[in-house]
């Protein structure tokens, strides 16, 4: 079968075929999907507003759901608009720079957002095994700083997985099955060798996905050894009430996360079209309730979402 290098004289462009099976139920699968679009964009949007409009929401803890809100718009971004175009006039190509490009910018803002969950597990152990230390220990610098930090480790992890790609050989067949150009998606098609792409995703699966899940394990562990030994029930719950928040949106995030990495691994037997709706979700479900989750369990954000609502 005839290969091409991915070079100037390649043939420019792969096709995202979609979500494979179900080709002509797209256009009904791209409702729901443009509906949780659009609901994530207003909802992150709405938490950015209110948080830069009120001095009172100026805090490390604020200043994280704005940094998740960032990474969700951006994330859901990176890939929906091109989805949708599949779905609505056919729009399959995609050029090759286009394509690492976009895996290049999904892959490093879902691992920023790991770095701010982690982030995040660390401020609430803070405000809660040592609430008399906590402006000393965060602030909305040193909050920023770890957001950069976090930014830099997935620039550095990710960039070598679309220059890897580049080396690679790919069939005259360049047809992904998949609504947008996810690391091992592209690797399948590839002709060549593809071990070292293989290993080093599982390098940084274990690094960013594996060292960021101990560590958010670590403060909620901390945090619940902590509360256990407070012996007023009333405190118990206020504790508690403000973690809620934050392990929902973690388990929305890491769970279809790990299904994915093990499915492309080991799940040779499910549909590919479940594994590729449930990629999608992943995108749109958790960017699309995160906004809703801290608008209902956090008070002073509710409060004010309330009013600015209310003005409309």
């Amino acid at each position: 079968m005839a290969a091409f290098n991915l070079s100037p004289s390649g043939p420019p462009t792969f096709i995202l075929n979609g979500i494979p099976g179900l080709e002509a139920a797209h256009i009904w699968i791209s409702i729901p999907f443009s509906t949780f679009y659009i609901i994530s964009l207003v909802g992150n949007f709405m938490i950015l507003f209110v948080v830069s409009k009120e001095q009172t929401l100026h805090t490390p803890m604020f200043l994280l759901l704005c940094m998740l809100a960032l990474t969700d718009i951006s994330m859901t971004t990176c890939v929906m608009p091109k989805a949708l175009c599949i779905s609505w006039f056919r729009s399959k190509h995609i050029t090759v720079d286009g394509c690492l490009t976009q895996m290049f910018f999904l892959h490093t803002v879902s691992a920023t957002q790991s770095a701010v969950l982690v982030t995040m597990a660390f401020d609430r152990y803070v405000a809660i095994c040592h609430p008399l230390r906590y402006a000393t220990i965060l602030s909305n610098t040193r909050i920023a700083k770890l957001g950069l930090v976090g930014l830099i480790r997935a620039v550095l992890l990710i960039l070598p997985l679309p220059l890897l790609l580049w080396r690679l050989p790919f069939c005259a067949i360049r047809v992904i099955p998949h609504t947008y150009c996810e690391h091992l998606a592209v690797v399948k098609i590839s002709c060549g060798d593809t071990t070292v792409n293989r290993m080093y995703d599982l390098v940084i699966t274990f690094v960013i996905i594996g060292l960021d899940l101990t560590l958010i394990s670590l403060s909620y562990g901390l945090i619940v050894r902590a509360v256990l030994r407070i012996s007023s029930k009333k405190a118990h719950r206020k504790a508690l009430n403000t973690c809620t928040a934050h392990i929902c949106v973690m388990l929305m995030t890491y769970t279809p996360i790990l299904f994915s990495v093990l499915t492309h691994s080991f799940g040779q037997g499910i549909p590919a079209h479940v594994h590729i709706l449930l990629a999608n979700l992943y995108l749109l479900v958790p960017p699309m309730l995160n906004p809703i989750i801290y608008g209902l369990k956090t008070k002073e954000l509710r409060d004010k979402l309330g009013k600015y609502t209310c003005r409309m």
